[in-house]
């Protein structure tokens, strides 16, 4: 199984499940955008550095979509990590993108942010709140006979 793991960068929620379901025997690969932020940020500076912060952010956006479209398209399920630094709206958007390509996916966040995450929630396979558990969702799915 291929799984995406989209989301915020600030923590180590990601080794946490290869961890997680490397412990498990369980048969995955994963996916994900790139995770150093500075790298992120500077995706489209190869094309050159816009003198606006706005073309920038514009020109490494697509630059990183060629990644992240790519990848979601290449995935059997994908975990969708919402964090409590920063507002991820790209992992929305990832989530919008599994619902249209009809991707099945986690979202993984506290209960503080339940109401605001409602629409992404109500098409997630499930809510998850801990790496834990999207391991525990992992080991059912794939080791039931």
């Amino acid at each position: 199984m291929k799984i995406y793991l989209s989301g915020e960068i600030h923590t180590d929620w990601r080794q946490q499940i290869q961890d997680g379901c490397a412990d498990a025997g369980l048969d995955v690969t994963f996916l994900s955008p790139v995770t150093d932020h500075a790298a992120s940020d500077a995706a489209g500076d190869l094309l050159g550095v816009p003198e606006s912060g706005y073309w920038r952010d514009h020109q490494s956006s697509r630059v990183n979509l060629i990644r992240t479209q790519t990848q979601l398209q290449q995935a059997d399920l994908a975990v969708i990590r919402f964090g409590e630094q920063y507002k991820q709206w790209n992992a929305a958007f990832d989530a919008g993108q599994c619902a249209a390509l009809g991707t099945p996916y986690i979202t993984l966040h506290g209960p503080d942010i339940v109401h605001p995450l409602k629409e992404v929630d109500a098409q997630a396979m499930a809510w998850t709140q801990t790496p834990e558990q999207v391991v525990e969702i992992l080991k059912y799915a794939l080791l039931q006979p």
